[in-house]
């Protein structure tokens, strides 16, 4: 379950910071070139290397050589600075353009993308958005994917419900992946060194007539991954069951054929 939440701080003064009205950024501290950028850049830094529960009004002042009441100076708490430190994130995001590409094409670009910012920033997919930072980077990111599902023949609500379940699946794939590194990190084994060195006692207390299918189709995964589970193929093999989906709602709305080439390759539907 996600530790961090944002939208948890005073809802004013977030909004302030993140589109940085009213003196919001004035530099207020008695060091020179201090702002709150700079504030958001040092937290950033400690969540990426460290982990978000790192990231502390302490550490971070620590960071930038400030005493921590400084810090308050300006950014109120934890809390309003990690809707900064998302906000951000996703205002640094690069956006593909796919101007003229099919339809699975551009919304694949937008599942890479995400996957991509949550490769460079792992703690972002650990913090739940039900109640997003309406900053300035969410809403670029937001009109730029939507406009991957535009022009479809979807409903205004299908499209953000598309959108909705395939940076859901992504978030999800990130944070399996995060724990098989962290699994092999603590183990100081990568998958297919555990499984070896555990299969003689499985061997022993597994009783292979009790679960004859769950035998088989394990042996069948594990030897075609590799393990018991890929990260890699399990994002590859749920996208494109996501585009699959996407393809008969994009078909029954518009009456015409949405479908796609096998693995999303070659000429499609726009």
């Amino acid at each position: 379950m996600p530790t961090e939440r944002t939208s948890a701080g005073d809802p004013a003064r977030t909004l302030q910071l993140l589109w940085r009205h009213s003196g919001a950024d004035r530099r207020r501290g008695p060091r020179r070139g201090l702002s709150v950028d700079a504030v958001v850049e040092a937290a950033t830094a400690i969540a990426d290397t460290e982990g978000l529960d790192s990231v502390t009004m302490r550490r971070v002042a620590q960071e930038l050589g400030v005493v921590p009441m400084t810090l308050y100076t300006y950014v109120p708490g934890k809390a309003e600075l990690l809707d900064l430190m998302l906000d951000a994130a996703y205002a640094r995001m690069p956006r593909t353009d796919t101007t003229g590409e099919p339809w699975y094409r551009r919304v694949t670009a937008v599942a890479e993308e995400n996957k991509a910012l949550f490769e460079r920033h792992p703690w972002a997919a650990t913090v739940s958005t039900a109640r997003p930072p309406l900053g300035p980077g969410l809403m670029a990111k937001y009109e730029h994917e939507l406009s991957a599902l535009d022009g479809l023949g979807l409903s205004d609500v299908e499209m953000d419900d598309c959108l909705t379940y395939l940076l859901t699946f992504v978030g999800a794939c990130a944070r399996a992946a995060a724990d098989a590194r962290s699994a092999q990190h603590d183990s100081t084994m990568n998958d297919r060194q555990w499984w070896e060195a555990n299969a003689p006692l499985l061997a022993r207390v597994l009783d292979q007539d009790a679960y004859p299918t769950a035998v088989r189709v394990g042996a069948a995964a594990g030897a075609a991954h590799g393990t018991a589970y890929d990260p890699d193929h399990a994002y590859t093999f749920g996208l494109q069951r996501a585009l699959d989906a996407f393809a008969a709602l994009i078909d029954r709305g518009r009456g015409t054929d949405a479908s796609m080439p096998p693995h999303g390759r070659g000429a499609g539907a726009p």
